[in-house]
């Protein structure tokens, strides 16, 4: 095994949270799947930062593979890979054109950010299992985020 690939995810998964040119997000996305492939996610860490490229991808694939990454690194004992869990299942439901499970995705509808539509069975405590803040938190934040926009 090249342990090399621990120190690679990592460093792509960085990366990846700061840079939004679309072109070189896929490219990331296809060199964690070329180490998945390879074999080279053994560690929580490993499988927390190949969720944290693909949850960036563009694909319902590249979301469900993600989310399954991210619940592997939590099950493994990352604890940040919770979060990253529910935004990949929120990411992947919307894709499908379904309502989002947690509210960790912001959406611009006819210019207003918003987290809707949600599925409103999914309890605070069950977002808080997850380390997302409660429903209210999340439409308050949407909420600043119009406000911020305008203001610009």
């Amino acid at each position: 095994m090249d342990d090399s690939y621990s120190a690679e995810l990592e460093r792509l998964g960085d990366e990846q949270l700061a840079d939004d040119e679309a072109q070189r997000r896929q490219i990331r996305c296809g060199r964690v799947c070329d180490i998945a492939v390879a074999g080279g996610l053994q560690t929580a860490g490993d499988f927390y930062y190949a969720a944290l490229v693909l949850m960036h991808g563009v694909s319902i694939d590249e979301f469900a593979t993600a989310l399954y990454f991210a619940r592997t690194a939590a099950h493994r004992g990352e604890q940040r890979a919770w979060s990253i869990a529910a935004a990949c299942w929120d990411r992947w439901l919307i894709a499908k054109g379904r309502p989002q499970r947690y509210g960790t995705q912001f959406l611009r509808v006819n210019h207003v950010w918003t987290i809707e539509p949600i599925d409103e069975s999914v309890t605070d405590a069950e977002r808080a299992f997850y380390a997302v803040p409660p429903l209210w938190v999340q439409r308050k934040s949407a909420a600043l985020l119009q406000r911020r926009n305008r203001e610009k």
